[in-house]
């Protein structure tokens, strides 16, 4: 990497808001270490580099220790001015039905890996005296997920811990950022089995580069949180602190239940 140019990391930067977020860190003037574990790394990092930016690429499933120590590896001594933590999964459908399997992963990705990488990520930047930590957090933070129970409370819990990690550092030079995205158009839904069959999966989606784009501002200005994506998904964060919460469950479950997608002609939808 240079010693020119401050070094973000972004996590889950294959596709979707965390290629988005790569690609602002990136014309704006970053170097980068990028992660994903899937092919689209490779080609994800070849247009980054089209801006003129450095780009180290790590190969790693974050949700195994494997993963997460390979990551941890790779930046070795390197000065990471920026993490965000966006690598992100999600499940859906009845918890009485799913596999413990990919209700674990759920949890492995988006609490275990998060917590394992934020506690030496800003160990250094505590020491150093300066840095930027972000997660990627969710709306769905604010709700009882029916039908997608692991999921919300997952990011529930990311929510609490970067809010909490901010107050810590509040005194300090470094800041910790999160941002709320809404429904995006990302492989989220195809990935969480809920795209044919859930009005969730059939809904209108944010654009991920418009969630990126403000989640950048956000966390180079060190703002501690942030609800991203379209005045709908803003609205819907400002219902969700008034709604009672068996209203919120109540809700998820008509948007996220499967078989309520649109009728395709073969009968109603619940």
């Amino acid at each position: 990497m240079t010693e020119t140019r401050p070094l973000a990391l972004i996590t889950g930067a294959s596709s979707g808001i965390g290629r988005e977020l790569a690609r602002q860190f990136a014309r704006n003037g970053y170097d980068l270490v990028v992660n994903a574990e899937d092919e689209r790394l490779e080609p994800a990092a070849r247009d980054l580099r089209e801006t003129g930016a450095e780009v180290r690429v790590v190969r790693a499933d974050l949700r195994t220790s494997e993963g997460r120590y390979r990551l941890l590896d790779a930046l070795g001594e390197l000065t990471v001015d920026v993490a965000v933590l966006n690598a992100g999964v999600g499940h859906g459908g009845a918890f009485v039905d799913t596999d413990l399997a990919d209700d674990q992963a759920v949890i492995d990705l988006n609490v275990t890996a998060t917590v394992r990488l934020a506690k030496t990520l800003l160990r250094a930047m505590v020491a150093r005296g300066t840095g930027r930590l972000a997660f990627t957090s969710s709306v769905a933070a604010t709700t009882p997920g029916s039908f997608q129970p692991v999921y919300n409370a997952s990011k529930s819990f990311v929510q609490s811990f970067a809010q909490a990690l901010a107050e810590e550092v509040k005194d300090t030079d470094v800041t910790v950022t999160s941002f709320m995205p809404g429904a995006t158009e990302t492989d989220f839904f195809r990935r969480a089995g809920m795209a044919d069959d859930t009005r969730m999966g059939a809904m209108k989606k944010d654009d991920p580069a418009q969630v990126a784009g403000q989640a950048y501002e956000a966390i180079v200005k060190g703002e501690q949180k942030v609800v991203t994506g379209s005045l709908m998904t803003k609205a819907q964060e400002l219902a969700g602190k008034v709604v009672p919460d068996g209203v919120k469950a109540a809700a998820h479950r008509r948007m996220a239940e499967p078989g309520t997608g649109p009728d395709d002609g073969h009968g109603p939808t619940k």
